[in-house]
């Protein structure tokens, strides 16, 4: 489930391939101005599948001409992303 706190979009519960394809297509929903980040604190299992989530998000929000960052990335994702060679693509926001 996605939820939006003013600009930010705050991923809840799990992120992995059998609930992918409802969370694209929520993000895609809400991608819009005003959203600036997309924040996973509240994600409780991840796969590869929120790796390639993050990244169709960003490649979405470029396509929108949008300014879109990251913020708590599970610590699994993120071993997932190096594993994949492409942790530089997944640099959270700075804190």
């Amino acid at each position: 489930m996605i939820t939006q706190e003013g600009d930010r979009l705050l991923f809840q519960g799990p992120v992995t391939i059998a609930t992918v394809s409802a969370l694209l297509s929520q993000s895609r929903l809400l991608l819009a101005p005003g959203v600036a980040v997309l924040d996973f604190t509240g994600v409780t299992e991840v796969d590869s599948a929120a790796v390639a989530l993050a990244l169709e998000c960003l490649r979405e929000a470029r396509r929108r001409k949008l300014a879109l960052s990251l913020a708590n990335l599970p610590e699994a994702m993120l071993h997932l992303a190096q594993l994949y060679a492409v942790s530089e693509l997944l640099q959270p926001e700075a804190a």
